[in-house]
């Protein structure tokens, strides 16, 4: 892993620096490159603009970690708002929503599973009604267990409620072999936060080995792969491991973020590739930000020119 990425994981949780980034319009250059907006109209504009290049979408309401129930119920109600924003501008075949559930209550104490649980059947409902489905993002290694709880719950309802798996954790080639039954969708990425060698692969060799083993359990498992991915060669290996197992073409998907690799991201659905955009908005954008930069070092001396411009 490269010898920036813990400096800047660590820059994610300081409020410090939030606050100073907050107020540098140069840094809104960076911020947009990433976040198409802080609204609900922000995020179906850029919906409707993926839809006229052929691409599909999941969008993620901004925000995590909450310890405040009304935010959690806010964040709940952003997401039934901007799925009926979204059916009503017919995007609903090729939109659907990705939640935190540390962003709808999870991380509350004591009641927090259960406040999730109950805020994210409210989403999957609407989502449901709108002709669309919800995906549960994954966070850090100690919330897995309860992330993939609720999953379980969550899909006695509603079983076309996706899931995210990443594979620098150790646990994850098991998941997927748990995960890949026939109506499952799950994401598979590398994985963005911080983790201890204890629980997680460091070495980016061994992360990609990992990915490549979890690819081929999803792939030969009767489930709905999304793999996202915007590495060229994991690209390749999904695309050739799709054909050995005879996987047809919209039987499984490609996903990548909003502003990275757009011409790819075009090129791979012209080719006939299902692919699917990750819309992330709203206000609470610095936390994404910081991953997307320890993702992508080589953003980091613009993004330090913005705070030394600062008037």
């Amino acid at each position: 892993m490269s010898l920036l990425r813990q400096p800047i994981l660590l820059l994610a949780r300081s409020h410090r620096v939030k606050s100073l980034v907050s107020t540098l319009p140069v840094s809104a250059g960076i911020v947009t490159g990433y976040v198409p907006g802080e609204t609900t109209e922000a995020a179906v504009a850029a919906t409707g603009r993926l839809a006229a290049d052929g691409l599909r979408a999941t969008l993620d309401h901004l925000g995590e970690d909450t310890l405040d129930s009304d935010q959690a119920d806010a964040t709940t109600e952003a997401y039934v708002v901007l799925l009926r924003e979204l059916a009503a501008a017919g995007l609903t075949p090729g939109a659907e929503v990705s939640v935190k559930l540390s962003a709808i209550g999870q991380a509350l104490p004591d009641i927090g599973p259960k406040v999730a649980l109950e805020n994210a059947r409210t989403i999957c409902r609407a989502a449901r009604n709108a002709g669309t489905t919800v995906t549960l993002d994954m966070e850090d290694h100690t919330t897995t267990d309860s992330t993939l709880a609720i999953l379980r719950e969550l899909r006695k309802d509603f079983p076309e409620t996706g899931a995210v798996l990443q594979a620098y954790l150790r646990r994850t080639e098991a998941d997927c072999r748990a995960l890949s039954y026939e109506g499952s969708r799950v994401r598979l990425c590398k994985g963005a936060y911080s983790e201890p060698e204890s629980v997680a692969f460091t070495d980016r060799l061994d992360v990609d080995k990992s990915y490549v083993r979890c690819l081929k359990v999803l792939l030969a498992g009767r489930g709905y792969p999304m793999i996202a991915t915007h590495d060229p060669r994991m690209v390749e290996i999904a695309s050739s491991l799709a054909s050995r197992f005879s996987r047809a073409p919209g039987s499984y998907e490609f996903q990548m973020l909003y502003g990275i690799r757009p011409e790819e991201q075009k090129r791979l659905a012209a080719a006939g590739e299902t692919v699917r955009v990750y819309v992330p908005y709203g206000a609470e954008w610095y936390g994404y930000l910081m991953r997307r930069l320890a993702e992508r070092p080589q953003n980091l001396s613009f993004f330090a020119r913005s705070l030394i411009s600062k008037k």
